[in-house]
């Protein structure tokens, strides 16, 4: 049994929102046809149709702090990570966007981490100039009359 034909705007309607990562529900919703009837046409036209799992809503109110920083080479691994998982054909927007924010954080991490091992290394030249200080300043002076 075959439903009714799709008009040229219909499909280049369905085009656009696939292309947006629309999903299968609310395409269908605004087509006014069931969601087989566009995965079909999704088929015959060779468009890529991703299903996706559904979102688990997450919040960052609560920041766990860790107790060890990561090294450079972690934060490195994530970008890696991030960027082998970018790769991957049929992502939908949203996971594009947090695999962006990963590499994005990332990168940070990398540079804010630089600074402070540089703050570190200031650190102890400064606590070793003040112990050399020290000592030099109780070292009885020779005065020359």
């Amino acid at each position: 049994m075959r439903g009714k034909p799709w008009t040229l705007e219909e499909e280049k309607e369905l085009r656009n929102m696939i292309a947006q990562g629309t999903s299968m529900e609310v395409i269908a919703e605004k087509m006014r046809r069931s969601p087989d009837a566009v995965v079909k046409k999704c088929e015959r036209l060779g468009l890529e149709v991703v299903v996706g799992s559904p979102r688990v809503p997450t919040t960052t109110s609560s920041l766990h702090l860790p107790k060890e920083l990561p090294s450079v080479e972690e934060a490195l691994k994530m970008l890696a990570g991030a960027l082998k998982t970018a790769c991957q054909p049929g992502l939908d927007k949203v996971e594009v966007q947090r695999l962006q924010v990963i590499a994005t954080l990332a990168r940070t991490y990398k540079e804010v981490l630089a600074d402070y091992l540089d703050y570190r290394g200031v650190e102890a030249q400064l606590l070793d100039l003040r112990q050399k200080y020290e000592q030099f300043a109780k070292k009885p002076k020779n005065t020359a009359s």
